[in-house]
């Protein structure tokens, strides 16, 4: 592969690994936002022990669960785009030495 594709590519894996850890930054901040909620609702369906407040904890829970379900994925992201730009840093240096 040539030096310039590997350097274009690997630009391109750096530009989409800062994106994808800032979207982990924001969506860090959501998930303790909607953690807190998850557990104010859990607690208030616990003491009115009303239908309405055990629906509301279990529409909190699902969408906790989903948020932690899209960070997750987003971590994997990550952990795969840093696989690569270190494959290609590898590439890059073999080419240099």
């Amino acid at each position: 592969m040539l030096r310039a594709t590997i350097e274009r590519r690997l630009s391109d894996t750096h530009a989409r690994l800062v994106r994808a850890r800032a979207e982990l930054a924001i969506l860090d901040e959501q998930l303790h936002v909607v953690t807190e909620i998850e557990d104010d609702t859990r607690l208030r369906a616990l003491v009115s022990e009303t239908p309405v407040a055990a629906k509301e904890h279990d529409e909190a829970s699902r969408h906790s669960v989903a948020m932690q379900r899209t960070r997750a994925a987003l971590v994997e992201t990550i952990a795969e785009l840093e696989r690569r730009q270190e494959e290609l840093l590898d590439r890059l240096g073999s080419r240099s030495g």
